[in-house]
């Protein structure tokens, strides 16, 4: 295994594991990543690399590598075998939607707890006052945290989440935050994905590629 993988690499490995269980369900054994590579319709020295990354026993000449044992491998290195505690700040309808999805579990994450200033209950998991986040998250040692928050809130829910130990932040908002050294933020802006998407789409139909 070798350990050090870029960004591109890392995004690509969940549809790895996604794809390797469906194989395996359908009763494969062994898989080569010549398979996996035209099956996924991905340039095959590039997931020969992405493989070699996390797997810790490699691929056989002519066998391949052993599926259970890559999507072992695949796990361990994603963290889906380790449940890792999260929050959310915000529980508006988005905020409520994360805390009810149950597919997170499948990826080793558990949103304990939500943050907002009115108190509720979602799928049997509390929305706590926003002023008890800090003792919480500091408590339980919570280091990802869920931003869902107006945006003229996100940096300051954003400095309270660093000041209570949070060391990976899931941002939700448009707001680009400030961070200290050491302290991760994976953005998604929801807008911003549906604009790229929209024009994505307004291109194919100009060049002809679709209709």
């Amino acid at each position: 295994m070798n350990g050090t993988i870029s960004k591109q690499a890392l995004r690509r490995l969940p549809f790895y594991l996604e794809y390797l269980k469906k194989k395996q369900t359908e009763g494969v054994r062994n898989i080569s990543a010549t398979t996996v590579a035209n099956d996924l319709k991905l340039n095959e020295v590039q997931v020969r690399k992405d493989l070699a990354a996390v797997s810790l026993t490699g691929g056989k000449p002519k066998t391949g590598y052993v599926a259970t044992e890559l999507i072992r491998d695949l796990e361990s290195f994603l963290g889906y075998d380790n449940t890792k505690e999260a929050v959310i700040a915000g529980a508006g309808k988005l905020g409520q939607a994360l805390l009810a999805y149950k597919e997170f579990e499948r990826y080793g994450l558990d949103i304990v707890a939500a943050f907002d200033t009115d108190e509720s209950v979602v799928d049997g998991k509390r929305v706590l006052p926003a002023e008890k986040m800090s003792d919480l998250c500091s408590r339980l040692k919570i280091h990802i945290g869920i931003i869902c928050v107006p945006p003229e809130c996100a940096q300051q829910v954003c400095d309270e989440m660093v000041a209570c130990g949070i060391l990976a932040i899931w941002n939700f908002t448009s707001v680009h935050l400030s961070v200290p050294s050491g302290v991760l933020v994976q953005y998604e802006n929801l807008a911003a994905s549906l604009a790229v998407l929209s024009q994505n789409l307004e291109f194919e139909i100009r060049d002809g590629h679709i209709f």
